[in-house]
Formats: structure tokens, C-alpha cells, sequence
């Protein structure tokens, strides 16, 4: 799955998703960032902007957390996943994408 094809999958889940109230941005290792704007809707894009949290992580260990395959803890200490800003927002987003 490439970058255009991750912002599509998750702007649909966005439009189906109540407002998450935080700003985050996925930083996507070598492909690119997926912004999410959840203040008053959910709104998705690739725009480089501030967020409330950043997630760096490579597009297959973001689709195997996703699935669950991946424990985000385990991801975490691991050096799989980087968090950057609020964690308490970073929760916020594995209730997002499940």
C-alpha cells in the first residue's frame, strides 16, 4: 500500500468517525505524512502541518498495528513507532482506527 492509497483509506474512516478533538500527524518513514484535522471534523490530508501528536512509524508496521497485528506498546519500545507531543492523543488515535 503506498501513501495515496493509506490517505484515501483512512479519509474514509475519518468521515465515518465522530471528531477526535486532537491534531495528529503520521509521520510515514520514506513515503510522506497523513495529516488528520480532528478538532471540529475529521478532516485528512498529506499538508505538513502542527499537531497535538506526531507518529513516525514505516507504512507496513502502521498496517500491522492497524490490524492489530502489532502491539503498540511492543512497537513502542521497540523503535518501531516514535511519539512525538501529547501521548494522551496518540491513545486517541488506536480508538480512531479501530
Amino acid at each position: 500500500m503506498n501513501l495515496q492509497e493509506l490517505t484515501a483509506k483512512i479519509d474514509a474512516k475519518a468521515k465515518t468517525h465522530a471528531p477526535i478533538g486532537v491534531k495528529f500527524k503520521l509521520n510515514l518513514v520514506d513515503a510522506g505524512i497523513i495529516f488528520i484535522d480532528g478538532a471540529d471534523e475529521n478532516k485528512v490530508s498529506n499538508d505538513d502541518k502542527d499537531a497535538d501528536c506526531t507518529i513516525s512509524i514505516s507504512i507496513p508496521d502502521f498496517l500491522d498495528l492497524a490490524k492489530g497485528n502489532l502491539n503498540p506498546m511492543a512497537a513502542f519500545m521497540g523503535g518501531k513507532l516514535k511519539v512525538d507531543g501529547d501521548i494522551g492523543a496518540a491513545m486517541k488515535l488506536q480508538s480512531f482506527l479501530s
